[in-house]
């Protein structure tokens, strides 16, 4: 796609094949890797994530196939602390429904994997990637090998003392995973809208920033939800806007030294995301009020209406989620809400031009 000029106005031209090809490829795993998120949040809900003791990216691609392998891969299981503490008597059936999602979630990253390189090579000796892409695509294909490490160092945290992964860990592998996502429906945007049309308004620099500034806020409110996952701390205070009648819980800082509380105390992490949560649905709001008044191109104006729309249906699905006491497909959904805003966000930002572009 160009930006080019006829009878003085901008106009928009079509995208170029080869680079539409390119994005419709990044797309396609950007998907991918929206659908693997969603994968590991059933994970997480469904207390799969310990069920596969072992780190087998090539032998691990097929699942036991006899009654003697399932007996050997449960009687690993049957060694770590889960098992003793929450799942003792567990039987073999019940040991499969959770083996098959941690399965399930490890075979589809690695066909993330494989689909990545070989739409690369496929493009790549049919001459449709350009060189300015070539260290973006190396990047990406590096990072989704050491996510994958990172998820096996998250699992392993699990399996000596504690009965679940460490919550650290979790938010280091969601984080991971968000950013080389968000990088590739970037590029892909990137792709698609090289040189979005420029406002007459010069205030919409202004408002590029804060939008961007608004993209960082929904990573940390994510992450904060990375902590609420990994200690359970959806499960109490189930009630909104108060917790449980008070609108501070009475150990929010309980904790010595303070600052370990915003990771590892229940009632901080919970309160904490509540309030990221309501602080990005204010300033998705602001901005979107801010943004109808300004001279903006009909499909910048459309992408503001886009996160605004996502941050609404976010916050709901996260207030239906708690109070509801974290229903597991309410809660998927929420981790898509998440997702979903911001793609959103990020698309709004491809269709707000640089100022290079504005001065063209």
């Amino acid at each position: 796609m160009t930006l080019s000029r006829e009878t003085g106005a901008y106009t928009l031209s079509r995208p170029d094949p080869d680079d539409l090809a390119v994005a419709i490829w990044l797309l396609i795993t950007a998907a991918m890797i929206f659908v693997m998120a969603l994968i590991g949040a059933i994970t997480r809900l469904t207390e799969s994530g310990l069920s596969i003791m072992e780190w087998a990216p090539v032998a691990g691609i097929l699942p036991p196939f006899s009654a003697n392998e399932w007996e050997r891969v449960f009687a690993l299981y049957r060694q770590i602390p889960e098992y003793s503490e929450f799942n003792q008597g567990m039987t073999l059936e019940e040991f499969k429904t959770i083996y098959w999602w941690e399965y399930i979630h490890r075979l589809w990253g690695r066909l993330i994997g494989v689909f990545f390189l070989g739409g690369y090579l496929w493009l790549y000796f049919k001459g449709k990637i350009r060189r300015d892409l070539l260290p973006h695509l190396l990047a990406m294909f590096v990072l989704g090998g050491l996510q994958g490490v990172l998820g096996w160092i998250m699992v392993a945290s699990g399996f000596a003392e504690r009965t679940d992964v460490s919550q650290y860990r979790l938010v280091a592998h969601l984080l991971a995973a968000l950013v080389i996502y968000a990088y590739v429906v970037w590029v892909a945007a990137g792709l698609l809208r090289p040189h979005p049309r420029p406002s007459a308004d010069p205030r919409w620099r202004a408002l590029k920033g804060r939008l961007a500034v608004f993209g960082i806020l929904v990573l940390i409110t994510i992450a904060s939800g990375g902590f609420v996952a990994g200690l359970d701390a959806g499960f109490i205070y189930n009630t909104f806007p108060t917790m449980d009648g008070v609108w501070v819980p009475a150990d929010y800082a309980e904790i010595e030294p303070f600052y370990l509380n915003l990771f590892e105390n229940i009632a901080t992490v919970q309160f904490n995301h509540r309030l990221l949560a309501i602080l990005t649905l204010v300033l998705a709001l602001l901005l979107w009020a801010w943004g109808r008044r300004l001279s903006l191109a009909p499909e910048a104006t459309a992408a503001l209406d886009l996160v605004a729309c996502a941050t609404v249906i976010q916050v709901a699905l996260g207030i239906l989620t708690l109070i509801l006491v974290v229903p597991i497909w309410i809660a998927v959904l929420h981790q898509a809400g998440a997702l979903a805003l911001l793609t959103a966000v990020i698309w709004a930002l491809r269709q707000l031009p640089s100022a290079g572009e504005a001065e063209t």
